[in-house]
């Protein structure tokens, strides 16, 4: 989210319209402007997403709901403010919601466009029946400002942290006694998809605060239906695990470039499962992680990832990795 808060009130409502299913390419195209100038505004040196990723996350529906999308277009045709909401679905959440934007443009703020969104948004939410809605905000913004002054309030503290990718080629590591690591790109293969759905599962002890959703219960098939995403919205995601002449998956790590000519990937899960915790095995992941992705997309400048502030652990890996606190964001919730 990113209006500021409070905003006088208009003295006619802007007009909300929903986005085209799928989206046009000159919608997807301007909502890639939007965003951009969005993120020169508020996290000046964050990359924006780029026009594959907007495009993706627009137009290829998640494994997890159902998406709504709405525009505020000025006087040039322009997006001026946009929202995208995603009503879950899955078992166990069809009481909850996600709000993965809500954008205004910095030029056309205080106007009244971000409350007319998010009025929206909420007529939405309240006719799906849902109970809460969640978003992930960026702290010490006007985003922060805006989420708290409509009543949500941050139930998981994170920060974004930065590992800087070496020029060059990357020593592979050793594999540590007792297991071996193999990697992939794309979906999990036939042989490992049952042991990567348990491993998945090993999220479940993963810091969640006072969010009000439920973990989602992991098979084989929605492992791979979970990576196909990325790779249908025109993304890249590779996958490393360390797993046992038994056939278990000890841990893993995943990294995703939503645009193959990113130049940031985004690191996803690293789960270690509890009976092999304690080995180092995380650290060995991600170092083979870094290997794959400077082989395999020597563009790749930096590696980010969110991780909870209560979650030491985690913490201290990436401090031995190298990585470092970029800034702060959390996991903000209203409950409806």
């Amino acid at each position: 989210m990113t209006e500021p808060a409070p905003e006088p009130a208009p003295a006619a409502a802007p007009a909300v319209s929903l986005l085209s299913v799928p989206p046009t390419g000159a919608e997807v195209a301007a909502w890639t402007r939007l965003l951009g100038a969005v993120y020169a505004a508020d996290l000046p040196g964050t990359p924006a997403p780029s026009l594959v990723e907007v495009g993706g996350r627009l137009g290829v529906p998640s494994i997890r709901g159902r998406s709504v999308q709405w525009a505020i277009r000025g006087e040039d045709g322009e997006i001026d403010g946009a929202a995208a909401l995603l009503l879950f679905t899955d078992e166990g959440n069809t009481h909850g919601a996600y709000l993965d934007v809500l954008a205004v443009r910095p030029t056309a703020r205080r106007r009244g466009l971000g409350r007319a969104l998010w009025e929206r948004v909420r007529a939405e939410l309240l006719a799906q029946d849902r109970t809460s809605v969640a978003s992930t905000v960026e702290l010490d913004t006007p985003a922060q400002r805006f989420a708290e002054s409509l009543g949500f309030e941050n139930v998981l503290p994170m920060g974004w942290y930065v590992q800087q990718v070496p020029a060059g080629p990357v020593e592979a590591p050793r594999d540590a006694p007792g297991y071996r690591l193999v990697s992939w790109s794309g979906e999990t293969p036939d042989a490992w998809a049952e042991a990567a759905a348990v491993a998945h599962g090993a999220m479940e002890d993963a810091p969640m605060g006072d969010l009000d959703q439920q973990a989602p219960i992991w098979t084989g098939e929605r492992v791979r239906q979970a990576q196909r995403l990325v790779v249908d919205r025109g993304g890249v995601i590779l996958t490393v695990a360390a797993v046992t002449d038994s056939g278990e998956m000890a841990a893993y790590t995943e990294v995703v470039l939503a645009d193959p000519a990113d130049t940031r990937a985004v690191q996803y899960d690293t789960v270690v499962t509890p009976a092999h915790r304690g080995r180092g095995l995380g650290r060995l992941v991600k170092r083979r992680m870094l290997v794959d992705v400077t082989a395999a997309y020597p563009r790749v400048r930096e590696i980010v990832t969110a991780v909870a502030d209560e979650n030491a652990p985690m913490r201290g890996v990436n401090e031995a990795l190298g990585y470092r606190r970029e800034r702060g964001v959390g996991l903000f919730q209203l409950k409806l």
